[in-house]
């Protein structure tokens, strides 16, 4: 019985392509315009079974900004509308989204990188996406479309 509602619950539940994706459009709440590409390719050799999403998004905000934000639980709740708890630390767990998401931070550059290990909260224990967000300054002329 058990075993029967736990494979219905992981069949009704999203994809790791899925959570990600929502996790990158919910981001995208971050600024009113954004302009932004994503490719998927699978892994080569004995990782073929996973995927490698690469997404660039164009903010109107420095990064800065989206440093603060991304690593701020007030701040991350305010934009998507959820409770947030982040601990902005290296080190430092996090749960998103109301508690959809949870992981820790691997790595944190100021202004310039942010390194997670995210996962849903129905996955199996250990079992973890790496979530990397390279901020980089607009050039001058770079615009939104």
């Amino acid at each position: 019985m058990m075993s029967k509602r736990k494979n219905q619950t992981l069949l009704a539940a999203p994809t790791r392509r899925q959570v990600l994706t929502g996790g990158a459009i919910a981001f995208a709440g971050l600024a009113t315009q954004a302009q932004q590409t994503m490719t998927e390719m699978p892994e080569p050799g004995p990782e073929k079974d996973r995927t490698h999403l690469h997404q660039e998004v164009d903010f109107k905000a420095s990064p800065h900004r989206i440093y603060e934000i991304l690593l701020d639980s007030k701040q991350f709740s305010a934009f998507s509308g959820e409770p947030a708890e982040i601990n902005h630390e290296a080190g430092g767990v996090f749960s998103m989204f109301g508690g959809k998401i949870v992981g820790r931070n691997v790595e944190l550059v100021p202004d310039q990188r942010i390194v997670q290990a995210w996962r849903p909260a129905y996955w199996e224990p250990g079992l973890y996406s790496l979530v990397k967000f390279e901020l980089k300054p607009r050039l001058p002329n770079q615009s939104c479309p």
